[in-house]
């Protein structure tokens, strides 16, 4: 045991001395203090990472450059540089990087971490046809009952907040993915995927994991010291295909039998293909349908929570808000998707709660294929690109007062609200196809919200306004912490219409 330990710790120093000395040392991005063997591994953080790059922005600039055991890391500041490189080279910067990590645990087949190429292609291709500007209107009275019920939920009782918006936001996208719409909260529809998603913020957090800059330390057996990574990458795969696979099958075999609900993105695809897809055709549906769910669910229920602490920090917003839909609405309706081209200061809510908290702060990293200059600078081929989205949101020159939640800062101009929803939905050829489908779900509870209710902070037993504290978790995706509300109508005549629209 001592000699396969002793074998196994010199084949992976020789491994990083190998790169390290393959590595060119000019030219780089300035960044962290670098060390013999492990680089820049001490300086960098394994929890809320976008904090400390932010400020390494202040010390080192808007690219900062760190190695971690001979692994590259560009940490990108700057929208402007995100956009020269990521957009305007997209050629060059389309890949990811090999999170190993995270296919170790399962999560290396949906598009969103595969490499590109024509399977990442065609798997994109699938979502963003079913999510195009046309395609998404047939979804819209989804959105839009469930926005409704989730609505009429939290009136009756605030404090089931999270439960209630993880069920209606997991019934939007499975019944648009699948036909199935859920029973209840313990689904398995929705439960497998929410410990899938959880895992996959796990998995994939930025410098959390030692395997991910040392790749030789995934062919450990897994009984050395250390290699507990293994069997918890093991269980967590088992968990992403049955959360892949038994969904899609179910969608199949009822798609026969007629028991499903149409559209959805599933049979839409069957049914152009005869109801018999090849095997790498179904195999590229599986995968993509799962994106669907693991890249919507989190990043919305993180962005509506957000949007919840920002309303019961900000009532003169809430008021401001009621007004517009007063006036552009009135009270006789509630409000759809179709009105969201004619509520700007809505919009512009919607824009200051991605801008004030990105629920996915430093994007999904990008990897360069080939070496690249930029203003003077190497960066090397197979770098880790961080875009850090949360610093560009915070930046004081671009964005004053940036830890203040202010939706006229935006003017009611989609140009200016463009600075940001460009930044946080992705960047060049892996910007988010789901874009629109997501900004839909979004409004549909924004406007029904404003529009009925009033959102406060409860007040406790010794009569205390109990005002929640503006934190968060770490990981790829992140959440506010627990905190409670109080959502009450704002006449009887708002009740009725919620009423009747969730009766319908």
């Amino acid at each position: 045991m001592v000699s396969t330990l002793l074998t196994f710790a010199g084949a992976a120093i020789v491994c990083i001395l190998a790169k390290l000395l393959l590595t060119r040392r000019d030219r780089f991005p300035p960044g962290p203090r670098r060390l013999p063997l492990i680089g820049s591994a001490l300086h960098v953080p394994r929890t809320y990472p976008w904090l400390k790059f932010s400020e390494w922005a202040k010390t080192y600039g808007s690219i900062v450059y760190a190695d971690v055991f001979g692994q590259p890391l560009i940490v990108l500041n700057s929208a402007k540089i995100a956009r020269d490189l990521l957009d305007q080279r997209s050629a060059i910067y389309s890949e990811r990087p090999t999170m190993i990590m995270g296919n170790l645990s399962g999560y290396g087949q949906p598009f969103i971490l595969q490499p590109y190429g024509e399977n990442w292609r065609q798997q994109r291709r699938i979502v963003a046809q079913d999510f195009s500007q046309i395609g998404i209107i047939r979804y819209h009275p989804i959105q839009e009952r469930e926005a409704r019920k989730f609505i009429s939920g939290i009136i009756e009782d605030s404090s089931t907040l999270f439960r209630q918006l993880k069920l209606r936001m997991g019934t939007i996208i499975i019944q648009v993915t699948y036909g199935h719409y859920l029973k209840d909260e313990n689904d398995p529809f929705l439960t497998m995927p929410l410990t899938a998603m959880d895992n996959f913020s796990k998995s994939t957090a930025p410098g959390a994991w030692l395997v991910d800059f040392i790749p030789q330390l995934q062919y450990m057996p897994v009984w050395m010291p250390g290699a507990s990574f293994l069997s918890t990458a093991a269980k967590w795969r088992q968990i992403v295909w049955d959360t892949t696979w038994q969904p899609y099958l179910w969608s199949k075999k009822n798609l026969e039998s007629g028991n499903i609900l149409l559209p959805n993105m599933c049979s839409t695809f069957l049914e152009e293909a005869d109801r018999n897809p090849s095997e790498e055709q179904q195999d590229r549906l599986v995968w993509a349908a799962s994106t669907v769910m693991g890249a919507g669910m989190d990043t919305n229920v993180s962005t509506v929570l957000i949007f919840f602490l920002a309303m019961i920090l900000n009532p003169a917003v809430q008021a401001k808000a009621r007004k517009e839909l007063d006036d552009i609405i009135g009270r006789d309706r509630l409000p759809t998707i179709d009105d969201k081209v004619s509520l700007p200061y809505i919009r512009s809510i919607m824009t200051e709660v991605l801008r004030w908290h990105p629920a996915v702060p430093l994007g999904v990293p990008h990897s360069v294929k080939r070496d690249d200059i930029y203003e003077g600078v190497l960066l090397p081929k197979g770098s880790l690109m961080i875009p850090n989205v949360w610093y560009m949101l915070h930046d004081s020159e671009v964005f004053a007062n940036p830890d203040v939640f202010d939706p006229d800062r935006y003017h009611n101009l989609d140009s200016e609200m463009e600075k940001v929803t460009e930044l946080v939905f992705g960047f060049g050829r892996r910007v988010c196809p789901g874009k629109l489908f997501a900004e839909g779900t979004f409004f549909a509870i924004v406007a029904t919200l404003l529009s009925t209710c009033e959102i406060s902070a409860p007040v406790d037993a010794s009569g205390k306004t109990m005002i929640p504290e503006v934190t968060f978790s770490s990981g790829t995706i992140i959440f506010p912490s627990s905190f409670e509300v109080n959502v009450e109508c704002r006449s009887e005549k708002a009740r009725e219409l919620l009423d009747s629209a969730v009766t319908e």
